[in-house]
């Protein structure tokens, strides 16, 4: 397990969120699905077509990253430059891929954002 300086974990989640909105924002631009993103601190909600939801969260205490969805919710640490699920293993960008494509009900893939 790799333990960041805190100035890291902000660097990194903050990549990540912006990241993930900006994704969200092209979908909208090029009409492919129109999600709803709100973002406090944090925290970023995205609110899909019929109503549910994904959360992702920052819990800079633990220096974890929680995805809540639909199909359940998860924890995921910083190990060897990937966020991978503290229980399976599974990378964080495939699981938010998976859990959007399932609540939008078409194939959405989120990509890890390139850091310098």
């Amino acid at each position: 397990m790799s333990t960041l300086s805190d100035a890291d974990y902000q660097r990194l989640t903050n990549a990540i969120l912006a990241s993930i909105e900006a994704t969200v924002d092209r979908w909208l631009q090029d009409d492919v699905i129109d999600i709803d993103p709100q973002r406090t601190g944090g925290l970023l909600e995205l609110a899909f077509p019929g109503g549910s939801k994904i959360i992702v969260n920052t819990q800079p205490p633990l220096q974890e990253l929680w995805l809540a969805a639909r199909g359940g919710g998860y924890h995921f640490r910083h190990e060897g430059g990937r966020w991978v699920d503290t229980k399976d293993g599974t990378e964080f960008f495939a699981r938010l891929s998976a859990e959007a494509s399932a609540q939008g009900a078409q194939p959405l893939t989120f990509t890890a954002p390139a850091l310098g």
